[in-house]
């Protein structure tokens, strides 16, 4: 049976907001193809025919891509006539970034003694 939690435990720096956009953040990386999508944009805006030729994705299995990271806030969109282009969102990498950070300045804690 596993221990029992502490109830003197601290909380978890990061509000419930900042975990639901990290674990958002997270399912959208988790996917090879969207990984090399973030690759790709990782140089600066594409255009979705580019991104469609250079990874070689069809239109549709590209399109659904987009749309779970656009959902997940990771890229964004912009139109320019009959195109659109794409690019990674720097805030979200940021946040992620940031996120990250706190959980490894946080690791290394030691942990408090369970018997008085």
């Amino acid at each position: 049976m596993p221990a029992a939690v502490p109830a003197t435990m601290p909380a978890a720096p990061q509000g419930a907001g900042e975990l639901a956009q990290a674990r958002q953040l997270f399912k959208a990386l988790a996917d090879p193809v969207r990984l090399e999508v973030v690759q790709a944009l990782g140089g600066g805006e594409r255009c979705v025919c580019e991104l469609s030729q250079g990874l070689g994705l069809g239109q549709s299995r590209l399109s659904f891509h987009l749309k779970v990271m656009r959902e997940a806030g990771l890229i964004e969109a912009r139109e320019q006539g009959r195109w659109v282009y794409y690019r990674l969102r720097p805030g979200a990498l940021e946040g992620l970034q940031g996120w990250l950070a706190d959980l490894a300045r946080g690791c290394s804690t030691p942990a408090t003694p369970c018997c008085p």
